[in-house]
């Protein structure tokens, strides 16, 4: 088995446009992310799918029970691909993940899905921190616009930003096109 392990964050269907959170470009971001998992399948890589619940029953999004907490269709998993299940942003925090990538002696994790300045800053960065040589494919991730101080910053600086961000000290950044 491959020492490379890729790491599918939370593309869920709250995420959608028929979901409570809709992102910026997520159906490109899941298109790419399925032909990364496709590519990480034959590979024999080890794919690990991560989908988040909100810890508050009464939680706007991502309710506990509800369709938008389900793993979008387009990058579902297979057989017995490991799903955690994760309450935070950070992937590690709380799971199994540390622990299932040290089992099957990963040492470089990618990482693709949503939403970039969350949980794949989050997972990239805890993932570096505890030693594995980190890649994020940017294209297959997704994002929002946020607001800060009565100024919208559209999703594609945001996005920005956080790949700039993680590029700097804790990740290489590639797209799907450089990877597969």
């Amino acid at each position: 088995m491959s020492k490379r392990a890729v790491i599918v964050v939370d593309v869920q269907n709250e995420y959608f446009a028929s979901g409570k959170l809709p992102l910026v470009n997520i159906e490109k971001a899941a298109a790419n992310a399925a032909r990364v998992i496709a590519k990480a399948r034959q590979n024999k890589d080890l794919l690990v799918h991560v989908h988040h619940e909100s810890l508050d029953p009464n939680a706007p999004f991502f309710t506990q029970g509800t369709d938008g907490v389900q793993i979008h269709e387009s990058v579902a998993p297979r057989g017995d691909e490991p799903v955690i299940l994760k309450n935070y942003p950070n992937s590690f925090l709380n799971t199994n993940l540390k622990e299932l990538l040290e089992t099957n002696g990963i040492e470089e994790v990618v990482v693709i899905g949503a939403m970039s300045h969350m949980c794949i800053e989050a997972t990239s960065r805890a993932a570096s921190d505890f030693g594995y040589k980190v890649t994020v494919l940017e294209d297959a991730c997704a994002t929002m616009d946020l607001e800060f101080n009565g100024v919208t910053v559209p999703a594609a600086q945001v996005h920005a930003t956080a790949m700039a961000a993680l590029g700097f000290a804790y990740a290489g950044i590639q797209s799907t096109g450089d990877e597969l």
